[in-house]
Parts: C-alpha cells; sequence; structure tokens
C-alpha cells in the first residue's frame, strides 16, 4: 500500500510540470472516467442533487453530476500544484477580487474569518491566501501517512500558517484570530450530531456546526466571505473576498447559522457544478427521518 502510494506521489508529481490547460482536460477526462467506475460516489452526488434540485428533471440532474465529476477530476490532479509548483506560477494561475478590503481589515487590526465552503478550488485557494497571510486552519489528519506527510507540507509551503487540529479547541482558535491571523475556516461538512443543530440547506433539515457564530463572536471578527472559482478552459482560478458579513453575528446562533446556509446556497447557484457533492452532506439525519443515501 505504501509503495503504491509513493507511485501515485510520483505520478501527480509528473503532471504538476504539464501547461494548465493540458492538466485540466486530463483532469476532466479522469472525471468521466470517476463518474463511470466510482459508483458509490456517483450514487452521493445523485442523491444530494435529488434533494437539493428538486426543480431539475432526472436528465438535467445527470448533466449536472458528470459537470460536477469534470470539475472534481480537474481539482484532483491540479492540487499537484499545491504541492510543488513555484510561487511565480501559482500566483499566476490563482487571482483575487478583493484582496485590498482584506489586507486593509487586517492591517487595521480586526480579527478576521474567512468564511469558506467547499468549492473544488478550495485549496488552491488556500495554499494562495497563505502567500499573502499567516493564517490559521484547521488541519484533519489522513489515515495515510504519505498522503498525510503531502497534504501537511502543501498546507505549509508558504509564509507562518498555523494548522490546528479540531481537538485543540476554540481557544486557540480564537487566540489566533486576535493575534492576526486570518481563520481559513470550512463550516459546511457533515460532523455527525455532536456540537451540531439541524439547519435547512436547500430546505433540507442538515446537521451544521454553528462555529461560525459562535467562533466570530468570541474573537470579535469579522467573518469575510471567500469562494474560490475554478475558471473554464484550464485558465486558473480567482478567489473572491467579499465584504464581511453585516450584523454579524448575533445573540441567536441558530439564525446567524441558517444565514450562514442561505449565503452558501446562494453562491453554489452560480457554479452548482463546483460545490463538493460526493460528501454525503444529509448523513446525520433528525430522529425518526431515513437516511438518504441508502441503496
Amino acid at each position: 500500500m505504501r509503495l503504491f502510494s509513493y507511485l501515485a506521489v510520483a505520478f501527480f508529481w509528473l503532471l504538476h510540470w504539464l501547461p494548465l490547460p493540458m492538466l485540466a482536460f486530463l483532469g476532466q477526462g479522469l472525471g468521466e472516467l470517476l463518474h463511470l467506475v466510482a459508483r458509490h460516489r456517483r450514487h452521493v452526488v445523485d442523491v444530494n442533487l435529488r434533494l437539493c434540485f428538486p426543480e431539475l428533471d432526472a436528465a438535467a440532474r445527470r448533466r449536472l453530476a458528470r459537470a460536477h465529476f469534470r470539475a472534481l477530476g480537474r481539482s484532483l490532479l491540479e492540487r499537484g500544484l499545491v504541492f510543488w509548483a513555484s510561487e511565480e506560477r501559482l500566483k499566476g494561475i490563482v487571482r483575487f477580487t478583493g484582496l485590498e478590503r482584506l489586507r486593509a481589515l487586517v492591517e487595521a487590526g480586526t480579527p478576521v474569518m474567512l468564511l469558506s465552503p467547499h468549492f473544488v478550488g478550495l485549496d488552491l485557494g488556500g495554499v494562495r491566501i497563505g502567500m499573502e497571510f499567516d493564517c490559521v486552519t484547521v488541519y484533519a489528519r489522513q489515515n495515510n501517512p504519505v498522503f498525510d506527510r503531502l497534504l501537511y507540507r502543501g498546507r505549509n509551503r508558504f509564509g507562518d500558517q498555523q494548522l490546528l487540529s479540531r481537538q485543540d479547541g476554540v481557544r486557540s482558535t480564537v487566540k489566533a484570530m486576535r493575534a492576526g491571523r486570518p481563520f481559513y475556516y470550512l463550516p459546511d461538512l457533515d460532523y455527525g450530531r455532536k456540537e451540531t443543530i439541524f439547519v435547512p440547506f436547500f430546505g433540507v433539515p442538515a446537521a451544521t456546526i454553528t462555529g461560525v457564530s459562535r467562533l466570530s463572536r468570541l474573537a470579535r471578527a469579522a467573518v469575510v466571505p471567500c469562494v474560490t472559482r475554478q475558471l473554464p478552459g484550464g485558465r486558473g482560478y480567482v478567489v473572491e473576498l467579499g465584504a464581511p458579513l453585516p450584523d454579524f453575528p448575533t445573540a441567536d446562533a441558530e439564525a446567524d447559522t441558517l444565514r450562514v446556509n442561505q449565503w452558501i446556497e446562494s453562491v453554489v447557484r452560480t457554479m452548482p457544478e463546483q460545490y463538493y457533492w460526493v460528501h454525503r452532506r444529509f448523513k446525520t439525519r433528525p430522529p425518526g427521518e431515513k437516511r438518504p443515501y441508502r441503496s
């Protein structure tokens, strides 16, 4: 297994030398292959799209699923750029809108939370932000030690990044934000029942952590929307940094969490093929509800 892991890493290292349009083309081909052979993940995507886009007919959902796998395949091959591409090349591939707005907040000493949903460009966006700011983020250890070292190195290549585990707790995260580190925060996975509430996501009750409201309130942080878009035709990525959410947080964590979910929905609708539909977002159900991913 370890030999296979090293061979896979070597393959990705070779691919990262390719021009981006060629890498994108190969990645889309990989996505088409995954759509054919990854039966379990295809089923997860199909269930998610059926729940979130009931207005689409079956043919439209199939087209969207294939588009998603193509975008996902691109992101998998282009992730090698995170690990090995030069700083100069990455700056040419990943561009910004709204960077000066974020820089002004950081230079003014305002704690910042970067609200970063799970779109396929997430890793390239994160490493590009790390070239501009020393950030804090949560790192989940991988079961495969070869891939774990590679991913850890990729997250920590540029600047002085602080990688915390979920077990490090609230205090370390709040302290880092107050010390001037933007927090690259990914709030939209199903982490089970612990510390979550059920809040609608595309009209479906979804187990959702309240961390955006809770952590921003404790740190007195501005919550800045941060979305990484994969551009068509192998033209790279753009990180969109929005204005801080107004009147956020409030004393009502549930209302804040619903507002975050509604904002994520609005962005997903602008590029639905790029959201991370292979994740079982509705795995945890309210008492008495059936699990939707059972075949």
